[in-house]
């Protein structure tokens, strides 16, 4: 077969995202007794296998990659990796899951990463210790020789670097005018960089941390210094409502998310979108939301199956 008789590889605008996503107005009388409206962005309708932010973030990345191998990071559980997974998937592009914690090797694959290795991800399993250093230049370029992975196109764990943080900025843009807070759940950071640069000038974000530490602030502003020279927009991260860290679900919480679904017939991602819910009640409630201000929630991800 010559080169003029070959396939086209398939591109990101062919996968057809849903865009801009949905903007929907919830009737909760917790809120509505505060003068407050709350708005969901419905990111988890963009796509059924790159759902929310995963797309805005991941689609940049595939674009700068041309076809080239698709390499990223993530623990055992990560949504990333699925994500990237499935985008590769989907545009037949290789991928290379680095996966924390050499201890799993030749152990029966997790749910998540049985998922990431259908979608034909192949997985590389690393120590912990080297696993942190994976952005110290000689380090990767280690994990990258040890995973046949040399000349791919590397992309951050949790998807987050200058090319994801411009992509983001379109749901800053979808969003003007739309609400005085905009309000989403934070691992990386890069969504919450790139939605505060696209508000308008009289909008605010609130990124809702859900990992204990309080590293984001610092995170996010790097963020954005790399991807426009500087900070952009009026941001903040609420730090007290991780729940004790990354994947850490207590009843309280789970109570809370199947309630609001009972409620609004949403689903409620637990790890993310349910700190973001309850961290907009929480403040609601103690007074932090003047009455007739307007909360947009970023649905960012969607449970996965």
């Amino acid at each position: 077969m010559s080169d003029n008789d070959r396939v086209p590889r398939p591109t990101t605008a062919d996968l057809r995202p849903r865009l801009p996503s949905p903007l929907t107005e919830i009737d909760d009388d917790r809120f509505a007794r505060h003068g407050v409206r709350v708005l969901l962005k419905r990111d988890d309708l963009i796509h059924p296998d790159l759902v929310g932010n995963k797309w805005r973030k991941l689609a940049p990345n595939l674009q700068e990659a041309h076809g080239r191998p698709i390499v990223t990071f993530g623990g055992a559980y990560s949504n990333h990796l699925r994500a990237t997974a499935a985008a590769g998937r989907l545009l037949d592009v290789p991928t290379v899951g680095i996966v924390r914690g050499d201890e799993l090797a030749g152990r029966p694959l997790n749910p998540s990463l049985a998922r990431c290795t259908a979608d034909g991800m192949r997985l590389h399993f690393v120590d912990r210790s080297t696993y942190r250093r994976k952005s110290d230049p000689a380090t990767l370029t280690g994990l990258l020789d040890a995973a046949g992975a040399r000349g791919a196109h590397v992309v951050p764990e949790g998807g987050s670097n200058s090319l994801a943080v411009r992509g983001c900025t379109a749901l800053g843009h979808e969003l003007r005018g739309r609400a005085d807070v905009v309000a989403l759940a934070c691992g990386t950071g890069g969504t919450l960089a790139g939605l505060a640069a696209g508000l308008a000038p009289d909008q605010r974000a609130l990124g809702v941390a859900v990992l204990k530490g309080g590293f984001l602030t610092a995170e996010v502003r790097a963020l954005q210094e790399a991807a426009f020279g500087g900070v952009r927009g009026t941001w903040h991260v609420a730090d007290d409502f991780h729940f004790g860290g990354y994947a850490r679900v207590p009843a309280e919480l789970t109570a809370f998310a199947a309630d609001f679904e009972d409620r609004h017939g949403v689903p409620v991602e637990p790890l993310y979108v349910a700190k973001t819910l309850y961290a907009l009640l929480a403040l609601t409630e103690s007074g932090t939301f003047p009455r007739g201000t307007t909360i947009a929630a970023v649905v960012t991800g969607a449970p996965w199956p």
